[in-house]
């Protein structure tokens, strides 16, 4: 039994290790850690949404009237400041970019948002938002180290600024050389690399919860569970032993 135990926890570790470098490309990932009760880091993250990605990604699951809800956004604040093109508060977040137009200018039709976090991983959308650097062979004359030849512009370009790929050589543990790269701080962006670092991180958080809305109160709710369970299960154990008290 012991062996079989092991067995399957080692084989779901390998499962688990190998979607999460499938989904990262085999790229260190930077922890987003982020926070889903910080409801300003989400208001900033939707502005940021409203402003760069909408025009290309759609949120089509989520309605701006939830999102107003959830996030603390009185009705005529959120339809002034995040609602521009003359949506009604329940609507669905989407545009009007055609996809097939889109597919021929990026290759490929933008992809919705909505679960992208859940597709992904909030720790991919953070790596892959602060890695973009110049490369005049792509069509927007950028590519990324998270996501190679992407067909999307560095929308936060002028946030971040520009980087260049740096390239060198290292030897490994056993002394064999190997190619390696990072990305160069940028330069030229209008925020300093902690202040960029805070919009993508609050650009990831507001994904995140998109992805899942009742996250938190799902997770209330299961330690709510948890603790009913308990006590029914102290009652259940004293009701048993007075049950059979005189059976023993």
């Amino acid at each position: 039994m012991k062996n079989l135990i092991k067995a399957l926890a080692f084989g779901l570790a390998a499962i688990v290790s190998v979607s999460a470098l499938a989904a990262s490309g085999g790229i260190h990932l930077d922890k987003a850690n982020n926070d889903l009760a910080d409801k300003e880091s989400l208001k900033n993250g939707f502005k940021t949404y409203i402003n760069y990605c909408l025009g290309c990604h759609q949120l089509q699951y989520q309605r701006y009237n939830r999102t107003f809800t959830d996030l603390g956004i009185e009705p005529a604040d959120g339809v002034a400041n995040y609602m521009y093109t003359g949506e009604k508060p329940g609507d669905h977040i989407t545009n009007t970019m055609p996809k097939k137009e889109a597919a021929s200018w990026f290759g490929t039709a933008p992809p919705d948002l909505t679960l992208e976090a859940r597709l992904r991983s909030p720790d991919w959308i953070y790596t892959y938002l602060r890695s973009f650097y110049m490369d005049d062979k792509r069509p927007f004359g950028v590519n990324n180290k998270v996501f190679k030849d992407v067909g999307m512009p560095h929308v936060l370009q002028d946030l971040q600024g520009v980087s260049t790929l740096v390239v060198s050589k290292e030897l490994d543990e056993h002394g064999v050389e190997h190619e390696v790269s990072h990305v160069s701080p940028p330069m030229g962006g209008s925020l300093t690399a902690e202040e960029y670092d805070i919009v993508v991180r609050d650009l990831t958080n507001f994904l995140e919860y998109v992805g899942e809305p009742s996250k938190l109160e799902r997770e209330a709710m299961g330690v709510n569970v948890l603790i009913f369970l308990f006590i029914f299960f102290i009652i259940a154990y004293f009701l048993k032993k007075e049950y059979w008290k005189d059976v023993h």
